[in-house]
């Protein structure tokens, strides 16, 4: 059967101000009435049963997850002690999965992506079910096409053809590729014959635990114990014991790099339109923008002010006079004001903050 794991854990420290320790990207709205996470879930809610569906986050977010979601048990909303990156949060709901469903098989999707239209993405899952099914010793991911030579995105090489699985193409993957100089991204995309990473995948949850072990072994000892302890009276002393145990590693470089090599990894193209809410310039994909291409999320009054993002508080007025460029973001008691060029950049703020003592602020 189908199952969903959801990672919700990240720190979103791109979107600083708005984005804090308290309630990260994740747990925002950025357009419509929905925040990231109630999208994720409303994505495969008509798919895939509620005793199905697993949240992985953040303990100190354990709350604020069940509440955004109160339609999942809450026992399957779990919370990670300590962050350990991707690949501890990948064998942790695996482990949880196969404890209820030996033969489970899962879709793994971030909270923070937003994906249309949605029943492209739904056609999309269950032409990789059928393929995990046929190839169930093969893990799999969704490539998205890409549109531009993008230097913030890893990268697919599609190898073998096989074939296509309701209408969608379906490759072998050669290798994955990191994030490329601009002359190399250019040459990916110019090739043809390269996606960008999406970080969706499909798998059995056997093999992905299969893979783990083989590489990972460490990890995936310390989440099977997690997993043969969940339910009894000590689970939650035992997983707060345990996690921390656990190597930080994305799960890219702990099994997706060498498994593509080894020519156990399969791609299908994504036909929606993907876009990962990466920094505050994802705004202007999500909204309109004013006569200037402006994007606005609040009060604002310009004069000669074009091509900004300016965000603020309900109530709190941003004015702004010969400027352009710039993201303006006001959130309580913090304002971001920088060179939209210098999006990626954000996140060495937030760095600082925490170097010199300003945890106020995150």
């Amino acid at each position: 059967m189908l199952h969903a794991m959801i990672m919700a854990g990240g720190g979103g420290t791109r979107f600083w101000p708005r984005s804090r320790n308290r309630r990260p990207k994740q747990f925002l709205t950025f357009s419509g009435n929905r925040t990231l996470l109630q999208g994720t879930f409303d994505r495969i809610a008509a798919q895939i049963p509620m005793e199905r569906i697993w949240v992985i986050t953040s303990a100190a977010h354990l709350d604020e997850a069940r509440q955004q979601l109160p339609e999942i048990p809450p026992d399957q909303i779990v919370g990670e002690p300590v962050g350990r990156d991707t690949a501890a949060c990948v064998g942790l709901g695996a482990a949880l999965i196969a404890r209820a469903d030996s033969d489970a098989t899962i879709a793994v999707m971030s909270a923070d992506h937003v994906i249309e239209p949605v029943r492209e993405f739904q056609r999309a899952l269950h032409a990789a079910e059928q393929v995990a099914n046929e190839f169930p010793d093969s893990l799999l991911t969704f490539g998205i096409p890409p549109t531009y030579p993008a230097v913030g995105y890893g990268y697919i090489h599609r190898g073998e053809s096989l074939g296509e699985r309701q209408n969608i193409p379906v490759y072998r993957v050669s290798q994955f590729e990191e994030k490329p100089d601009a002359d190399r991204a250019e040459r990916f995309v110019v090739s043809g014959e390269y996606y960008w990473n999406s970080g969706i995948f499909v798998w059995k949850a056997q093999t992905i635990l299969g893979e783990l072990k083989r590489s990972k072994p460490a990890l995936h000892a310390v989440v099977d114990r997690i997993a043969h302890a969940w339910g009894t009276p000590s689970a939650a002393a035992y997983l707060q014991s345990e996690y921390e145990m656990i190597e930080k590693i994305s799960i890219d470089f702990a099994v997706m790099q060498d498994a593509g090599k080894a020519g156990r990894v399969i791609v299908l193209r994504a036909p929606y339109q993907w876009d990962d809410v990466g920094s505050w310039l994802a705004l202007e994909r999500r909204n309109p923008q004013d006569t200037h291409g402006n994007t606005v999320q609040g009060e604002h009054l310009g004069i000669n002010t074009s091509h900004c993002v300016v965000v603020s508080d309900p109530g709190h007025l941003i004015a702004t006079i010969g400027v352009s460029n710039l993201l303006i973001v006001q959130e309580g008691d913090a304002t971001l004001v920088a060179d939209r060029r210098d999006e990626a950049v954000v996140k060495q703020l937030v760095e600082q903050l925490k170097k010199t003592g300003r945890d106020q602020y995150l």
